[in-house]
Formats: C-alpha cells, sequence, structure tokens
C-alpha cells in the first residue's frame, strides 16, 4: 500500500526545489536511479516530463512579464531543438553504462562549483 509514498515524496521534494531554482531534475534523476532502481534511460525520460511543463510554465511567465529577449530566443531555439534531438539520439544509441559516468563526473563538477562563489 505505501509502495508510492518514496517516489511520490520524491517528486513532491524535486518539485519544492525546482520551484526555488535549485534544479530539482537533476535531484529527482538521481533518486531515481540510485534509491528507486529506476534505469538511467527511463529516469531521463522522466526528469523530461519533469522538466517540460516546468519550462513552460517559467516562459509562460517570463513572456508575460516582458522579460524574453526575443532575438536571444529566436537564435536559441534552433540549436536547443537540434541538440536536443542529438541528445536524444545519443542517450538510446549509446550504451548505460558509458552514460553513467559521464554524468557523475558532471554532478561532481557542479556540486564542486557551488563551493566556490562567482566573483562579480
Amino acid at each position: 500500500m505505501t509502495d508510492w509514498l518514496l517516489p511520490f515524496l520524491c517528486g513532491l521534494g524535486a518539485g519544492v526545489i525546482s520551484a526555488w531554482g535549485v534544479g530539482g531534475g537533476t535531484l529527482l534523476l538521481v533518486v531515481m536511479t540510485l534509491l528507486l532502481g529506476v534505469d538511467q534511460r527511463t529516469a531521463q525520460g522522466i526528469n523530461l516530463l519533469f522538466f517540460l511543463p516546468t519550462a513552460a510554465g517559467a516562459l509562460w511567465c517570463h513572456w508575460k512579464n516582458g522579460c524574453l529577449d526575443r532575438p536571444t530566443l529566436r537564435a536559441a531555439v534552433p540549436a536547443a531543438v537540434l541538440l536536443g534531438i542529438s541528445g536524444a539520439w545519443v542517450a538510446t544509441a549509446v550504451d548505460v553504462e558509458l552514460l553513467r559516468r559521464p554524468f557523475g563526473v558532471y554532478l561532481l563538477l557542479s556540486g564542486v562549483s557551488l563551493l566556490w562563489p562567482r566573483k562579480k
């Protein structure tokens, strides 16, 4: 009966953290693979489904408040679509074990970079 409780709490926590701007989707990916036993490709798909409505909401709020730089948006969208499709292809074509190591290094470097404040 409580098999849903841990995944629910993880998703809720990731949603709250994401609302604070911390990057809850990345934390959700780590929790799913390490604590919940979800394979990495499935976790990446769930992470994408978690990200898309969040990104759409943020885009709408920025548009509503006049905070979108339209020339930058026009330049970024084609590159983002192309790189997103390429990344999805790589994620399905490459062995999961090859994906884990670079992703782990990325997470470690991201965490370490937060320890040192940026110079203004």
